[in-house]
């Protein structure tokens, strides 16, 4: 789960419109594994088409998540609070962060999920389909970089992977708010790989090393991919976990709904770099588990660099 922190949101900016890579799956794997290292050495965010999960599944998963949404209060709170799953509106996080939408975190384990039979039969196929796609996505990093086919995917397909997905609602913004135009304040993903579907209306941005914010254009037939703190660590700061965030949602008389899975490994996994990633460089970070990292990221807000706590000095 990730939380987000609010960090002068007012200041004086740059914003720039730069090409994201948009890859294709559908052409020859070790073109495609190529462009994805490419990607991810450079941006550490890509978007994919041509990626197999049919517009059927994502669309039935859209209208599911505005039916949630379009309850009345009382009836989305009965889900629970997002502690850490449930319904959760403006607080972000248990430390304090807020932000201009609510939201829904589920599990991936289906038998947790306390909804209709109708809403965990599409949760449940999206997720088998999303999921599918973020290890086909990691197997062709692994394989890009030299490494074990599964060595990455693995910890997704695992039984006791902790992955989760979250919904996020941006209703229009029709007040006046005190925190800049910040819709979901910036932040890294704890996790290995985050992938990210929503629908027409912007608000996505990521953050180059430069300092620049770049806009992502939104497209719903494609997913956003990013690089998440764990897979960064496990290719020894070669792939960056980028910084991003969304924007308040100003579109007068539309929502915007984003649709995000988080591939995390089971809380015991170990994480290191590979030894075929370290032939020419000393290990950057410690030897952790998931757990620890998972806790230390409750504990900090996510303004902070938390992969720096976990550098070799």
């Amino acid at each position: 789960m990730v939380v987000a922190t609010q960090v002068n949101p007012i200041r004086m900016e740059k914003i720039r419109e730069v090409d994201i890579p948009v890859i294709d799956l559908s052409c020859s794997r070790s073109k495609v594994a190529k462009l994805i290292v490419k990607a991810c050495e450079e941006y550490g965010f890509f978007k994919v088409i041509n990626h197999g999960v049919s517009h059927h599944i994502t669309k039935e998963m859209e209208d599911e998540s505005f039916e949630f949404f379009d309850k009345p209060l009382p009836e989305k709170e009965l889900v629970g609070s997002a502690n850490p799953f449930g319904y959760g509106s403006k607080n972000i996080g248990l430390s304090g962060d807020t932000g201009e939408l609510e939201y829904l975190l589920l599990p991936t384990n289906q038998n947790a999920i306390a909804q209709t039979s109708k809403f965990r039969c599409v949760v449940s196929s999206y997720v088998k389909s999303v999921r599918e796609l973020a290890c086909e996505i990691l197997e062709l990093i692994a394989e890009g970089l030299g490494v074990p086919h599964s060595l990455f995917s693995h910890f997704v397909r695992h039984f006791d992977s902790d992955s989760l997905l979250r919904l996020n609602h941006y209703p229009p913004v029709t007040h006046s708010f005190h925190h800049g135009n910040i819709g979901f304040g910036e932040h890294s993903d704890p996790q290995i790989i985050t992938l990210l579907r929503s629908n027409d209306a912007p608000g996505l941005q990521i953050s180059l090393r430069n300092g620049l914010w770049l806009p992502v254009s939104p497209d719903p037939h494609a997913f956003c991919v990013n690089i998440g703190d764990i897979l960064q660590a496990m290719t020894n700061g070669r792939f960056v976990s980028v910084r991003h965030r969304a924007m308040a949602n100003l579109l007068p008389n539309q929502s915007r709904l984003s649709m995000v899975f988080f591939g995390a490994p089971p809380p015991e996994a170990t994480i290191a770099c590979p030894p075929q990633l370290l032939k020419r460089n000393k290990p950057i970070y410690k030897t952790f588990t998931w757990s620890e990292y998972k806790s230390h990221t409750y504990a900090h807000r996510l303004g902070e660099t938390r992969l720096d706590h976990f550098k070799i000095t």
